[in-house]
């Protein structure tokens, strides 16, 4: 037996804990003051979570293209369709907002219809200039209706980017700054600002706007997420003190439960503080884990407490026993649930590693914690009275204990017939299943941002960035009309993609030099020949000076870079997939390799291919947690065929989930990936409890299996009971979420762990009956190095050993 684990090793950290009592909990106190004090380093995510590695390829092309040509997702945009925009008062009321909008110093500049700049010709010397579209501070009706005219009719250089043809929808571009787009600043301008701001304009002039665009769209998901884990912790709390109190109908017990979770909470946060980690949409579920987790080691501890108390009454020594008999167990238990967290570290995803580290850590942590808080608290309560040992004695479930036990013994043939079939069809609907990379698919679909975000992917065909960088290899090879050619040939290629929109490059602003060389006529928006731009050219020279914000956006300072810009739709990876290997092969055609470096980036991008290397990697940290408590149970039972036994009812309630997921058309993505690795580990926990009291009685009824098999089933049936319902009930809390990330992972979990403590129930010793020749014997089943569970005459040995020593 492992020195180590002994049941002597936790006599004597029993007796250190009850001895150093008061030191204890001001040592508890002072840790809890420091974590407190490392709160204020906790950061809230203002970007999109970037799940590659920092050396992987595709974020090493989307660098790139920042370095070029700077931050992509800085441009807030407010629209509106309502048929009365052009009237006068509305229509300078609208143009008044752009103005004020403008004058923020967070603001870099904006494009609206009340700042538009026309391209216009003169002749002496040869030039264009921008001009205003809108002359008069003030229209009236006559000239918003020819201003209405001329936008929709005369610039078509402006559609997609001012406005839409397909309800006559304007919009408003806000370009923030770049250096506030990923900061706290960004956060307070648009909540602070921005929003009071765009209400008051609506109330004020009847006119419904619609708001987007990354800023907005980041920042109002971000507050979801702040706001979601006060939620989750309420929640949490409220669902595991109602149940807790079902099961011991005592207040006093209850209180010291929540009170040991609540510091374990401040203690995760503490963490998150201490390391300076963000508070992801992954690491904002932490402290409501670290309460559903937390609680059944409370209720293992303080029933075992209320067990002792009423087999001798001796108060001191139920406390001694209770730190002894549970320790290992509940160590066990934390160490294995804290695996399944800790596979994710040895991911290269920043989000996982971070949300693994800080989830096993805790995990430990509340174990530590209801470890020392409980015995230690009820060491200064009076002994517990008879009403507070009555739920000891509670007969409702025996009804749920003898089924269990009249199935395993009568219907073992039905039990396996029915994992058999689970098994069947969870690998058909394991085939259905869809990896998704959507950005917009986890925000909640009921938010009034939300609807927005629809609007302008009906309206423009898209939100999602998609930026194709163009290296021509030469200084001013951008401007050659060969390669404006092969641009413009791009762009009719990317808009007969239905998924994206109409591109934006520097190919339109050429294309409006030549409809603004012949006096604006809109017939003549189209690349110059080779005649034209030798006369045309000279003019556009005359933009290349720092005055045209469009062409310095997708122009680098050299002319050897061109940036295009096209929207897409919330596809998923699929899709998106399927998009690429159409383009590729047509963009490789136009643009040479020899000639020409074509690449595809942008936030959404660098998302789904995020999403695609979490998937490849969800098999590794998988096959990661299993062989760690493969190796776990080998090292505890010293068997091989035991090892094979205990992981086939914890791997059969993951293909179940995962074929529920196919079935219910719920995708694999960041969110749901975590539920495997995470149920898994915790799952795992009763098939421990049930084969190390299982050994314990085989060698009580001398290897007799069906003696052993039994008792064993009924005395762990109630504890797992106990247990799966708390955390069924505790993760179904994430189900009140309105991400659709958090909300599948909430449901996923409680199901998987559902159908864990049934097949562990059910199909555990159903394995052990049938299977008992080959593992009921001393050779098969050794004397394990880890006695989990301790009886009394463990414990009177060990303290015959002590007094002898």
């Amino acid at each position: 037996m492992s020195k180590i684990f002994s049941f002597g090793f936790w006599n004597t950290i029993a007796g250190v804990i009850l001895r150093n009592r008061t030191a204890i909990l001001i040592l508890i106190a002072g840790i809890t003051v420091f974590l407190g004090t490392q709160w204020k380093n906790m950061r809230f995510s203002y970007t999109e979570a970037n799940l590659l590695p920092d050396h992987h390829e595709v974020n090493q092309e989307y660098q790139k293209f920042l370095n070029q040509f700077g931050e992509e997702g800085n441009v807030l945009l407010v629209a509106s369709n309502d048929p009365t925009l052009f009237t006068p008062e509305k229509f300078n009321a609208w143009n008044e907002l752009a103005e004020k909008l403008d004058s923020f110093p967070e603001v870099e500049y904006t494009i609206g219809i009340g700042k538009l700049k026309k391209l216009q010709k003169f002749s002496n010397p040869p030039r264009f200039e921008l001009v205003d579209l809108v002359k008069e501070e003030r229209v009236n009706q006559e000239q918003a209706s020819n201003y209405k005219k001329e936008l929709f009719d005369s610039l078509p250089f402006y559609e997609g980017l001012v406005y839409s043809k397909h309800t006559n929808t304007v919009q408003t571009a806000v370009y923030i700054k770049k250096d506030i787009v990923n900061s706290k600043q960004r956060k307070i301008f648009i909540l602070d600002v921005i929003e009071p701001l765009l209400k008051d304009f609506e109330k004020e002039h009847n006119l419904e706007l619609h708001v987007s665009g990354m800023p907005y769209i980041r920042t109002l998901n971000s507050q979801n997420i702040v706001d979601e884990i006060g939620l989750f912790v309420g929640g949490a709390l409220l669902v595991t003190s109602l149940i807790f109190f079902f099961f011991f109908r005592s207040f006093r017990a209850t209180l010291i439960s929540m009170f040991t979770v609540i510091i374990g909470v401040m203690w995760s946060f503490g963490f998150l503080g201490l390391l300076h980690y963000e508070i992801t949409v992954l690491t904002a579920i932490i402290p409501p884990l670290i309460i559903v987790i937390g609680i059944p080691n409370c209720i293992f501890l303080i029933n075992k407490y209320q067990q002792e108390i009423k087999n001798h009454g001796n108060q001191a020594k139920s406390l001694q026993r209770v730190i002894t008999k549970v320790g290992n167990a509940t160590l066990m238990t934390n160490v294995t649930t804290a695996s399944g967290f800790a596979t994710f570290i040895i991911t290269e995803s920043t989000l996982l590693k971070e949300f693994g580290i800080v989830a096993s850590i805790n995990i430990l942590a509340i174990f530590v914690l209801s470890l020392l808080i409980i015995p230690i608290i009820y060491s200064y309560m009076p002994r517990p009275k008879e009403k507070h040992l009555r739920h000891l004695g509670k007969t409702w479930i025996e009804g749920f204990v003898d089924w269990i036990q009249r199935t395993v013994r009568h219907r073992r043939i039905t039990i396996y017939i029915c994992s058999v079939a689970f098994l069947a069809a969870s690998i058909i609907g394991i085939y259905q299943i869809k990896v998704s990379g959507s950005l917009l698919e986890d925000m909640p679909k009921d938010a009034e941002f939300f609807k927005d975000i629809e609007f302008f992917e009906d309206e423009f065909d898209g939100i999602m960035p998609l930026e194709i960088l163009i290296n021509t290899k030469r200084k001013k090879g951008v401007l050659k009309l060969s390669t404006l050619k092969k641009m413009q040939e791009l762009e009719e290629l990317l808009i007969d993609t239905p998924e994206l929109s109409q591109p934006v490059s520097v190919v339109d602003l050429v294309k409006y030099s030549k409809q603004a060389y012949y006096n604006g006529n809109p017939k003549y928006y189209q690349l110059p020949t080779s005649q034209e731009q030798n006369f045309i050219f000279p003019y556009l020279k005359s933009l290349s000076d720092g005055t045209s914000d469009q062409l310095n956006a997708y122009v680098d300072s050299t002319g050897q870079f061109a940036r295009m810009t096209v929207f897409m739709k919330d596809v998923g990876t699929e899709e998106m997939e399927r998009i690429e290997a159409n383009l590729w092969p047509k963009i490789h055609e136009i643009f040479p390799k020899d000639r020409y470096e074509v690449t595809m980036t942008g936030k959404a991008l660098v998302f789904q291919k995020g999403t695609n290397y979490l998937v490849k990697n969800l098999v590794i940290s998988l096959t990661l947690a299993i062989v760690l408590i493969a190796i776990f149970m080998a090292w505890m039972f010293r068997s091989f065929r035991m090892i094979v036994i205990s992981l086939v009812p914890n791997l059969l309630p993951l293909l179940i989930t995962a074929g529920m997921m196919g079935f219910l058309g719920i995708p694999i993505k960041p969110s749901t990936i975590l539920v495997f690795s995470i149920a898994f580990g915790i799952s795992v926990d009763d098939t421990i409890h049930f084969l190390a009291k299982y050994r314990q009685e085989l060698k009580a009824h001398n290897w007799k299996i069906k003696k052993s098999v039994y008792p064993a089933l009924r005395e762990t049936t109630v504890s797992m009971f106990y247990t799966s319902i708390v955390l069924f009930f505790g993760f179904s809390v994430f189900m009140i979420s309105s991400f659709g990330g958090t909300k599948a992972l909430g449901g996923l979990v409680s199901a998987t762990l559902l159908f864990a403590m049934l097949s562990n129930l059910l199909l555990l010793p159903s394995l052990l009956l049938s299977l008992e020749k080959n593992i009921a014997n001393k050779k098969t089943l050794k004397e394990p190095h880890l006695r989990i569970i301790a009886n009394d005459e463990d414990l009177e040995e060990e303290n015959n050993e002590t007094e002898n020593r």
